[in-house]
């Protein structure tokens, strides 16, 4: 990696899921930022030249038998350091405080209450005020190291906040880096801006610039496939790459029949029309629904799927001649779902993205530009890469397409009816003004049939289900609180449109921190 030519703040990994969320804070300060795990960060000091540092949050015990610990040349670095739950706990340590094992779980909303003056909260928290904040911890300090006082305080930790002013030195036993800690973003900002004294220096732009100087690291003279979707983070992956590197890209774009309404359509008229990339259309609708005839079980779908689409990245390969890389759009949600997903660092990721890693047969390596990337930061990169706000605006829609929103054994009839609900769905939506207020909404088309009365006729038909939430970068999510006319709206379209439909329920689903399963 590069020396950066702006500001920076090194954030040393101690293996929280919600680690790159403090990095997306950062960057949403225009600050410069890059995660280094606990065991090697100390390594990126001379290049880096950071600013600060900031000690992430972690699932282990800082007491257990060789438990992550802070390099010793991270506290002589002469910046200041913010310590986070796990980064708090082991910054006490480090430094000669005490910590107690397991008797003060605490994972929810609490309340901290400011006790004397901090530079981390000034200007934002009023001294003697409870505020708001989301506790995740089992551990919690005990005693202090010499020169430190506690600042702030909660019932459930009361060395909430801990400080030494003079050595610049700060440590949360909570998250401010998740939405659930309202302050949380003001706080970062007190600390990256105000203590370490970053003016933000770094854009999209500058990403940008970053990104395709590193394809064209990676890559060299090679040739690259891109698995093309047709979705906002494989569209931005293509454009990027292509940019960087030109006629060495082709595109493949793997119709596997699952897609929604007229999207085979839209994404070959796009590609094909408006941007010069070379795209290859692969039509294996027929294998991929083949193959999932009768399987109901979701996670062997997407099994199937992921397999399948290396079966068909093969293929072209082999068309080609030698292809060196196969690039893909995956996100940071996508890496850390599939590591809470199996307990551990995977080989896949949630299954169908085959980007953990590629079956050995397959002699390419893998190019992943948006990786540690949020969708809205997609969606931003999209904009400075000047793709149509259609494309960049589109809500997301995973790889496994219809086939996971279509619960129970897959047929081409039931495909059929779900596509053409959920067509009516996001009109509906449209109509309303409501698309850009949602972050993901589609049609599922549930396992069971009801009777119902249709004119002067009994029917036995499929019940369809509508899913709408909000979220900001897919890690958390709530329902869309529509209101009774939009369903009712709705509902009645696709029962007089869609033949076999005849019951539609409205899924009022949400995703909490922690959760795993949600599309």
């Amino acid at each position: 990696m590069t020396v950066p030519d702006h500001q920076s703040i090194l954030i040393v990994d101690f293996g929280s899921q919600v680690t790159q969320v403090i990095a997306r804070r950062l960057r949403e300060l225009g600050v410069y930022c890059e995660i280094h795990p606990f065991s090697t960060a100390a390594d990126n000091l001379a290049r880096l030249n950071p600013h600060g540092i900031i000690l992430s949050g972690g699932p282990a015990s800082v007491l257990d038998k060789n438990a992550p610990s802070i390099d010793p040349e991270l506290l002589a670095a002469d910046v200041p350091i913010l310590g986070i739950c796990y980064g708090q706990q082991a910054l006490v340590l480090a430094l000669g405080g005490a910590v107690e094992a397991g008797h003060h779980r605490e994972f929810g909303r609490a309340d901290v209450t400011p006790e004397k003056p901090s530079s981390l909260y000034h200007g934002v928290w009023n001294l003697g005020t409870p505020h708001p904040v989301w506790m995740s911890h089992g551990d919690r300090v005990t005693a202090l190291p010499e020169g430190f006082e506690v600042v702030a305080t909660s019932p459930g930790a009361p060395l909430a906040i801990v400080a030494n002013e003079e050595r610049r030195i700060w440590a949360t036993q909570f998250h401010p880096e998740v939405h659930h800690t309202p302050d949380g973003t003001r706080l970062l900002e007190n600390f990256v801006k105000n203590i370490c004294g970053c003016t933000g220096d770094w854009t999209m732009a500058t990403y940008r610039r970053q990104a395709i100087e590193k394809i064209r690291a990676q890559v060299g003279k090679g040739r690259v496939i891109c698995g093309l979707s047709g979705g906002v983070d494989s569209s931005v992956a293509a454009v990027l790459i292509h940019e960087a590197i030109g006629d060495q890209l082709t595109c493949v774009f793997v119709d596997h029949g699952l897609l929604r309404k007229n999207e085979s359509e839209q994404v070959l008229e796009m590609f094909r029309g408006h941007y010069n990339i070379p795209l290859i259309h692969a039509n294996h609708q027929d294998m991929f629904i083949d193959a999932l005839e009768g399987v109901e079980d979701p996670e062997k779908k997407r099994k199937i799927i992921g397999s399948l689409f290396i079966e068909a990245f093969e293929d072209v390969a082999n068309k080609l001649g030698k292809v060196d890389f196969l690039a893909q759009g995956t996100l940071y949600p996508d890496v850390i779902e599939s590591v809470s997903f199996t307990g551990g660092p995977s080989v896949t990721i949630k299954s169908h993205h085959n980007v953990g890693g590629l079956p050995e047969r397959m002699n390419m390596e893998l190019v992943e530009p948006l990786r540690e990337l949020f969708k809205d930061e997609v969606r931003a990169l999209g904009r400075e890469l000047g793709l149509p706000e259609s494309f960049v605006g589109r809500h997301p829609f995973p790889g496994p397409g219809l086939a996971i929103r279509c619960p129970g054994g897959v047929t081409r009839e039931k495909l059929d009816i779900l596509r053409a609900a959920d067509a009516v769905y996001l009109d509906e939506i449209k109509n309303a003004g409501l698309y850009d207020k949602i972050w993901q909404a589609f049609a599922v088309l549930l396992p069971v049939q009801t009777v119902g009365v249709m004119g002067d006729g009994r029917t036995y038909e499929f019940v369809c289900a509508l899913r709408a939430v909000t979220s900001v970068d897919g890690m958390t999510a709530d329902f869309y609180p529509y209101d009774m006319g939009f369903l009712g709206r709705a509902a009645t379209r696709i029962i007089n449109e869609v033949p076999g439909i005849n019951r539609v329920v409205y899924d009022i689903t949400s995703k909490p921190p922690g959760t795993i399963e949600w599309e």
